[in-house]
């Protein structure tokens, strides 16, 4: 073997040890999932007890006025359980959207009261919202609503009846309930994160995805602006396929839903507000496109996709605010030459 071929598998080992072993290579990503899984593992072992403890003591006093209200409504729907499951499943969903967005709306729309704008996050943008583009994405958010959402729950009333009755007499247990939860937020990490990278994807971006990022500065209402088939793989199935593969019972399911209605407005709602969650990682999404996938990062950490993210401002910001005063206040923007 002659020294130029010697010094050429040389720094052809030492390239590919530099991609196994940099930030965002595999070694570096399996060690940041480590971290995380192992930190969640020992916090449940650390406070798991005491706070299902406490959680059931209040499930405990208030599991038979849920009970009987329960009951109350299975012997008023007796022989109507179709109409039961959607009214919980669609109905109760759709108030709570458009009540928290009605909320946010009217800041978005009048730029008051001016204590809730002091929290925006892009301190530049919607203010006041452009009313042309509101009334567009309006239009599209209700049809993804009433031709997208609502068949897909007929047919999910269809495959969970497969697994039993989903308006059965008993509410599930509180310890079950929490085991649902945590199931359908890591199916809906997983399959959010992947179809949301996918749709991302250049042959698939400017024909589906584009639409959703045609707010650069989010506001609640665009979470579920999107192109009809967007809607359905990455905004629907990471959301239902943790009830229909647990056969969930209505009262989870929807509960679940309202949940990641919520939750998905916080992220897209435009303002760091007060004792709420962060909605600075998925802001800075729609802000740079390439950065922050999922929905609670986990599967960013792992694949060096929050790496950006990270080293900006907005990471620093990105934790639940206990006081009143916005953090673009006491965590300012570096400012620009010139300034």
């Amino acid at each position: 073997m002659t020294v130029e071929t010697r010094t050429s598998d040389m720094r052809g080992s030492a390239t590919t040890s530099s991609r196994q072993e940099g930030p965002g290579g595999l070694w570096d990503s399996v060690k940041k999932a480590a971290v995380v899984i192992g930190s969640g593992i020992l916090f449940l072992a650390a406070f798991g007890n005491s706070l299902t403890w406490h959680l059931q003591r209040f499930w405990g006093a208030s599991g038979d006025f849920w009970q009987n209200l329960w009951t109350k409504l299975y012997v008023m729907f007796e022989g109507h359980h179709t109409a039961l499951f959607y009214l919980g499943t669609m109905l109760l969903p759709f108030l709570t959207f458009w009540i928290a967005n009605a909320l946010l709306l009217l800041v978005d729309t009048t730029g008051k009261p001016s204590f809730i704008t002091r929290y925006r996050i892009q301190m530049d943008k919607n203010n006041p919202v452009d009313p042309a583009k509101l009334r567009h994405a309006v239009k599209s958010v209700l049809f993804n609503q009433v031709f997208i959402s609502g068949p897909m729950v007929v047919v999910i009333y269809s495959l969970m009846n497969l697994r039993g009755n989903p308006c059965g007499p008993e509410l599930p247990t509180f310890h079950w309930s929490l085991v649902e939860l945590a199931v359908f937020s890591i199916a809906e990490e997983v399959m959010f994160y992947y179809s949301h990278r996918l749709f991302h994807h250049p042959s698939l971006y400017k024909h589906y995805h584009k639409q959703h990022h045609e707010w650069t500065a989010p506001i609640g209402l665009v979470s579920i602006y999107a192109h009809p088939l967007e809607h359905m793989i990455s905004n629907m199935l990471p959301v239902v396929i943790g009830p229909v593969i647990l056969g969930s019972h209505v009262s989870t399911t929807s509960m679940w839903y309202c949940i990641a209605l919520v939750s998905t407005t916080i992220s897209h709602c435009g303002y760091h507000l007060p004792f709420l969650p962060s909605p600075e990682f998925h802001d800075f999404h729609h802000l740079r496109f390439n950065q922050c996938f999922g929905v609670f990062g986990v599967l960013d950490r792992l694949h060096g996709t929050d790496s950006k993210f990270r080293q900006t401002k907005q990471y620093e910001r990105h934790t639940l605010l206990t006081n009143l005063t916005p953090l673009n206040e006491t965590i300012p923007d570096i400012p620009k030459k010139g300034e």
